[in-house]
């Protein structure tokens, strides 16, 4: 997979021919609703096209399987497909080897170094007895080869049919799915959630279900509702109780707390909260994750901040989501939603206090459109990365990138005469956070939020990790 950005005056016909590529799977995978349309500065994923396939109407896995000479079993183990019939249109599916004819004078040591594997790995993969004795014209098969495991969340509020249908599209590629969300009452008592749909197509997608935990009450987080719990060890008992009762009912794999804008002075008893979670949930085989404010010093001051221990996070709970987005925030000003340099800062103080194998890099599925010039007290609209193109293509707008912040945006005017700014993220924008995963040695990433369509996000994911299913 290539990621091109479109220049004036390109067609989505010259880029084919440019990268030796099939149209129509351009066209699937960047799910382009008006294929003669392009805009300037829009990314496009480009599959390569002896490696990769994107799945057209009518395919099924085996068929997929037979035209390139792979194994079902191994394609479907190779793209984390649990079951075989659910496959869907426009999906990337990678191979897991492609062939290679030998040519005259060609070694093993000079295919396997062609390719960037070893001779031990063609031998075992054609398993072939005497690496001296081949021939031109024999083909052998060219494993693919290996990306960084890494694990994925995402968090839904969406819990209708539609919802559904989501998670059973793109669980391949999660590990966990976060329920949001379930919010604590002053009792110890819980709200409740109809989410069991979508937590049943969690399951059948091999993606472990979480129960998501808040002080989230009246349409905010409420500092004074999680005093309440935390200043009082019988509450939390019985919240703790009520939780278990709640995930045992409703098979959650393990709980992840976001108890945003706590009191300062509620920093310990929050860290003696979490404590108290572990020990009870880890006995039964849950695990335990918390959601934390992205921070780039321990003493950072803000109510937001300030409650956030992430030493303690870090030793007590088995991952932590850093919510290293909302730089760009509904009631600011215009701005990229997860700047890449503010995300390093983030990152650079996160990874001295919390082991990088237990942090969850947040990161935004969506984007914002502002009116500008921006005045205080006005909301940004949240758009998605499709919506965010079909607005650039609606007004005939080129799409710009910030190099700093690694993030396109644009501004048009509408029919009103209003001007708008809008940023947003593209398959560049996430190839830079990807690179941050790995560079950093993190566990994974976490998105927020599932619901808003953004088709080249998942073949760059794809094309930068094998998805870890526990």
């Amino acid at each position: 997979m290539q990621i091109h950005v479109v220049q004036s005056g390109e067609s989505l016909w010259r880029i084919a021919q440019v990268y030796g590529s099939d149209i129509n799977q351009m066209i699937l995978v960047n799910q382009l609703e008006n294929p003669d349309v392009l805009v300037v500065g829009q990314a496009l994923v480009i599959p390569e096209i002896n490696r990769e396939y994107v799945i057209q109407p009518g395919d099924n896995l085996w068929g997929i399987a037979q035209a390139y000479g792979v194994s079902p079993q191994d394609l479907a183990s190779a793209n984390n497909i649990t079951n075989p019939s659910l496959i869907y249109v426009g999906q990337m599916l990678e191979m897991p080897y492609f062939s290679h004819v030998i040519q005259t004078g060609q070694t093993l040591w000079s295919i396997a170094s062609q390719y960037g594997i070893t001779v031990n790995q063609l031998l075992q993969m054609n398993e072939l007895p005497d690496p001296s004795f081949i021939t031109p014209g024999q083909v052998l098969r060219i494993p693919t080869t290996g990306k960084p495991v890494t694990e994925v969340n995402a968090y839904t509020t969406r819990f209708d049919e539609q919802g559904r249908q989501e998670v059973l599209m793109l669980g391949r590629y999660l590990t966990y799915l976060s329920s949001f969300t379930y919010g604590i009452r002053e009792d110890g008592t819980i709200t409740d959630l109809q989410d069991v749909p979508v937590l049943n197509a969690a399951r059948a997608q091999n993606v472990e279900p979480l129960m998501a935990l808040t002080n989230f009450a009246n349409n905010r987080f409420d500092s004074d509702l999680a005093a309440a719990i935390l200043r009082n060890p019988s509450l939390q008992e019985t919240l703790i109780t009520n939780i278990l009762e709640t995930m045992r009912e409703k098979n959650f794999a393990g709980l992840n707390i976001d108890f945003e804008y706590v009191y300062p002075e509620d920093r310990e008893n929050y860290n003696s909260f979490l404590r108290r979670v572990v020990s009870r949930l880890h006995p039964e085989g849950y695990h335990v994750s918390t959601a934390v404010a992205p921070k780039i010093s321990a003493n950072q001051q803000g109510l937001l901040y300030e409650a956030h221990d992430y030493e303690a996070h870090g030793e007590i709970v088995d991952f932590v989501v850093l919510m290293t987005y909302e730089w760009g925030w509904a009631g600011g000003e215009p701005w990229a939603i997860a700047p890449i340099n503010e995300v390093r800062r983030v990152l650079d103080y996160a990874v001295t206090a919390i082991p990088p194998e237990k942090i969850m890099m947040g990161a935004p599925l969506y984007g914002r459109d502002w009116r500008i010039p921006w005045q205080e007290g006005t909301l940004a609209r949240t758009v998605s990365p499709q919506e965010a193109v079909r607005l650039a293509v609606r007004y005939g707008v080129a799409i710009q990138y910030d190099q700093t912040y690694q993030s396109p945006f644009f501004r048009y005017v509408d029919e009103t005469g209003q001007e708008h700014e809008v940023w947003f993220e593209d398959a560049r924008s996430m190839q830079a956070k990807y690179d941050a995963v790995k560079e950093y040695g993190l566990r994974g990433i976490s998105y927020w939020v599932l619901g808003n369509p953004f088709p080249q996000n998942w073949p760059v994911l794809q094309s930068n990790f094998t998805i870890r299913k526990r």
